[in-house]
């Protein structure tokens, strides 16, 4: 069925709970694991959110949320080598993260992109937008969305 499966974790719980059913399709469809973390870059002007740091600082705080990446990317690794999951753990610097999981999931040539929803709704939405749909309207590959 499935060769290859992508999924995208932020280290929610609703992510991790996404995170352990794809561990369980692939292990059922014996399919490759591609676990990936998009990591964003600081924003560097005042008029994009940030409080304006040195060079050294937005530095140390980039390498802090990749070694927080790698933190979570080892746990799914170890949960998939667990049940006999072949897996295959990248991360990727991105400020836009649908972009980054459909990029990802075609460079990896996954037939299977596996992510969670929080199922906002509302003003929330509106404000906080959504990834997840970015990533099912724009990608040509199947998108399965757990809640």
């Amino acid at each position: 069925m499935y060769q290859r499966i992508l999924v995208a974790t932020d280290g929610s719980t609703l992510s991790k709970r996404a995170v352990a059913s794809a561990i369980e399709l692939a292990a059922t469809c014996q399919a490759e694991l591609v676990a990936l973390k998009v990591v964003p870059r600081y924003p560097q002007a005042y008029f994009e959110g940030s409080i304006p740091l040195s060079a050294e600082e937005i530095s140390r705080v980039e390498k802090q949320w990749t070694e927080s990446a790698q933190v979570q990317l080892k746990a799914v690794e170890k949960a998939a080598i667990a049940k006999g999951v072949q897996i295959k753990a990248i991360t990727v610097k991105s400020d836009v993260i649908s972009e980054a999981i459909i990029a990802a999931a075609k460079k990896q040539k996954a037939d299977l992109i596996v992510m969670a929803s929080h199922g906002r709704k509302g003003i929330k939405r509106l404000l906080l937008g959504s990834e997840t749909q970015q990533v099912l309207t724009h990608s040509q590959i199947p998108v399965l969305v757990l809640r």
